[in-house]
């Protein structure tokens, strides 16, 4: 067996929070698969977070304390932990964004925008600025490149199975300049293709349907349970109460439903990329 790599504790605040639960589960005695018990979380997630490379939950941080008698340490350390791997993201996403680079599927409902994941840089700069129409050049442009680069992990060997519902609006609704537009709508497709990604989208003809207000997303994960998350303006929330998730998971299934063929909904995205390509004056 070759010799361990212990983390480099001084590289940033997970990796600090790693070593130091490796330190207190192994003078307890304790094995990961020992630690895990009773988490409903893999071996791979507690050894990830042990390496620095991944945040621990708070309902995780709580049975850790109680299975470890650290008097609380790690879920008061839990916030330092969220907040020094936010890199870019609004406070609320820091964890949604950590948690879709573990995750093996992930399925979006986008009524009113393009998921940040198929979002091109132009793209993501006139939504931010129209969220943030006072922050400086500097923050709209930070948000911009972390937004964009949660995109790398489509050029991964097994990126996460994309499942992506986009409500017709999306397409019509001129964010950008035509040409802008085109290379948006081209991207999509081309991300679509590439992966071998489910694109579907709910025409404007739809009368009504699941979902019906607000951004959704499920992800699910080899060594944890599935969580959905739901996002506002300026805030978003994170579910993971099993209930609620089955529930969640059931309305979007619906709505897959109530959603044209992916075939005939990627036919749809190259037409309209095609047209602003043209400058038609439908879209």
């Amino acid at each position: 067996m070759p010799p361990r790599k212990d983390t480099d504790a001084s590289a940033n605040v997970p990796a600090f929070y790693g070593a130091e639960l490796r330190f207190k589960r192994e003078a307890a005695g304790l094995t990961l698969e020992r630690l895990a018990e009773g988490s409903f979380r893999g071996i791979p997630f507690l050894s990830q977070i042990e390496r620095g490379e991944r945040r621990m939950p708070f309902d995780l941080a709580k049975h850790v304390d109680e299975r470890l008698g650290t008097d609380g340490f790690f879920q008061r350390r839990c916030e330092d932990a969220r907040k020094a791997r936010q890199e870019g993201h609004a406070e609320y996403f820091a964890d949604v964004a950590e948690m879709e680079q573990f995750a093996e599927s992930v399925e979006d409902w986008a009524p009113m925008i393009v998921p940040g994941l198929l979002q091109t840089p132009a793209y993501a700069r006139v939504i931010v600025r129209a969220a943030m129409p006072r922050a400086s050049v500097d923050e709209v442009e930070k948000k911009v490149a972390a937004r964009v680069k949660r995109g790398d992990l489509f050029q991964r060997e097994t990126p996460p199975e994309l499942w992506v519902i986009l409500d017709e609006s999306v397409m019509r609704r001129r964010v950008l300049p035509p040409e802008g537009m085109a290379e948006l709508l081209e991207h999509i497709a081309e991300v679509a293709k590439r992966t071998r990604s489910i694109l579907q989208i709910v025409p404007e003809t739809t009368a009504a349907h699941p979902f019906m207000m607000g951004m959704t997303r499920t992800m699910t994960f080899a060594d944890a349970p599935p969580v959905i998350y739901t996002e506002s303006l300026h805030s978003g929330q994170l579910i993971d109460y099993p209930p609620l998730v089955k529930q969640y998971r059931t309305s979007y299934d619906l709505l897959r439903a109530a959603a044209l063929p992916p075939e005939v909904s990627l036919t749809m995205v190259e037409d309209a990329a095609e047209d602003y390509r043209n400058d038609k004056s439908r879209y």
